[in-house]
């Protein structure tokens, strides 16, 4: 079976542009006499009206509807097919979600409007904030950071302010990462002026205890770690981990990506984290893919609450408000409340699956990547290195190295050729400790047949390594976009963003 992506030859929409092409005509109006009388009831008063048209293409209904229909169908998502992106747990988004999060009475709500007139939504964004609370294990969330990546920015703001308030931030200048987490993590570290100290990991899969304990001294602010990690591994030692953090002075930060594994089983709080962020657009099911949209609200313990961004929904037993009045805060990391579209599809997915959902969500999550990496390792074509007692938690990290000797066929061909099947390829190439690295996280939403459907292709194709590695390197073939030059097309000189830089 062969997956057959639609290919139309289709322009950009300004190429389709002919001048004095319309696809609606507004009704008349006596829009100009009613300025001139002052009259209030105009929808857009005189003086905020254009006073020229905007540059818009010039086109007809049907082929406004076309173009887009056709770019639609050159599209893959998760409502196409199978998409296993390690560790950005690409599960289904509930329709529901969308439809509600569609609705004109939040649609049509304004972030300035008066608190009287936003009670609803206040409220919906306070219970979501005590359900993470809950889930999480922390004392206090804000729901403003925009992203996974946004609320690890944040929580490196809050450990710096900490050891600000305690005098020791002249010193304290050290933030610890483990050689397997995510790029963000010390992205995040170093904008907040933190120096990146790598710790390694040991055959296990797991942090190594003794180097950590030879890397922390007086300069350690924290450790960015998430649980499990990176390879699919949860950290067995996470217990002395945080002993060891807490007795050098340091705060420990939960990553949040991989949290789909422990909903239900353990939380953060209990493993010994200060600070935790959430990627509701991943473990609760909101759109993600394209680089947004997103959120990532972040979670503290007592003693780090009053440092949290301003502002906090909060509830006076009467009303819900919004908290401005914490002098100790980091201040605000993004415009307004949040992503409030994101929030919002996360809170009702939570109150569509309740605790007993949640729970699912793991163990299923769980037993589906052990389903696939148990069924890849025993076929032989694939090694999976870190990968003690054989079992992994919501992933694992399969290595294409042998593949790669044997045949030429990296790993890289192997995740372009899986696209001719109609399956999106896994995280090429990460972790970095994995040589030849495909990460694949099959989530909570698949069904059996479709990880069969994964498993019987991945060993197919490696199949293909070997009795024709030609084809695979050349590969994919049934797409919209056959194979690019990854160099050429992430040029500065050659990306085109926008139509007026293809027009020139």
């Amino acid at each position: 079976m062969t997956y057959r992506q639609a290919k139309w030859t289709e322009p950009i929409i300004f190429e389709l542009s002919k001048k004095g092409r319309i696809g609606h005509n507004p009704p008349t109006s006596d829009q100009r006499e009613r300025e001139v009388a002052g009259d209030p009831g105009l929808l857009v008063p005189y003086e905020l009206q254009r006073r020229s048209p905007p540059n818009l293409p010039e086109v007809s209904e049907i082929e406004v509807v076309r173009h887009y229909t056709r770019l639609s169908q050159q599209n893959f998502g998760v409502d196409s097919g199978i998409y296993p992106l390690g560790s950005c747990t690409m599960k289904y988004n509930p329709k529901i979600c969308d439809r509600i999060a569609a609705s004109t009475k939040i649609r049509d709500l304004h972030p300035l409007q008066d608190g009287s007139l936003t009670q609803g939504i206040l409220e919906i964004l306070y219970e979501l904030s005590e359900y993470l609370s809950e889930i999480t294990g922390m004392q206090k969330i804000s729901l403003q950071p925009a992203a996974g990546a946004h609320g690890e920015f944040a929580g490196a703001l809050i450990i710096r302010a900490y050891h600000s308030h305690n005098g020791e931030i002249n010193k304290r200048d050290e933030i610890l990462i483990p050689d397997s987490a995510h790029g963000t993590n010390p992205a995040s570290a170093a904008m907040v002026g933190f120096k990146t100290i790598v710790i390694p990991t040991v055959d296990s899969g797991c942090l190594d205890i003794d180097a950590l304990k030879n890397a922390v001294n007086e300069r350690t602010a924290g450790l960015m770690l998430t649980n499990p990690n990176t390879l699919g591994i949860f950290e067995k030692n996470i217990l002395e981990v945080s002993t060891v953090i807490h007795e050098a002075g340091g705060l420990l930060y939960y990553d949040g990506a991989n949290m789909n594994a422990i909903l239900g089983k353990t939380r953060p709080r209990e493993m010994g984290f200060d600070i935790v962020h959430i990627n509701l657009h991943k473990t609760f099911a909101t759109p993600h893919g394209g680089g947004g949209p997103g959120a990532g609200p972040i979670g503290v313990v007592e003693e780090l609450e009053e440092l949290l961004p301003v502002p906090l929904v909060e509830y006076d037993g009467e009303k819900y408000f919004l908290d401005y009045d914490r002098p100790r805060s980091i201040g605000k990391v993004k415009g307004f409340y949040g992503n409030v579209a994101i929030l919002l599809r996360a809170y009702i997915y939570l109150l569509s699956m309740g605790s007993d959902g949640l729970e699912a969500v793991g163990e299923l999550s769980v037993l589906n990547a052990n389903y696939v990496a148990r069924k890849l390792w025993k076929s032989g074509k694939y090694a999976i290195p870190y990968y003690p007692n054989k079992l992994v938690k919501h992933e694992c990290v399969v290595s294409v190295e042998k593949i790669l000797q044997e045949t030429g066929v990296r790993a890289s061909d192997i995740s372009k050729r899986l696209l001719d099947y109609g399956i999106h390829s896994p995280t090429t190439y990460f972790p970095l400790i994995v040589n030849e690295a495909l990460m694949i996280e099959p989530t909570e939403t698949e069904s059996k047949e479709q990880l069969d459907l994964l498993v019987d292709t991945m060993i197919g194709v490696a199949d293909e390594a070997y009795s024709n590695p030609e084809q695979v390197r050349k590969a994919p073939y049934s797409t919209s976009v056959s194979r690019i030059d990854e160099v050429r097309a992430s040029h500065p000189e050659t990306m085109c963003l926008s139509w007026k830089m293809k027009r020139r």
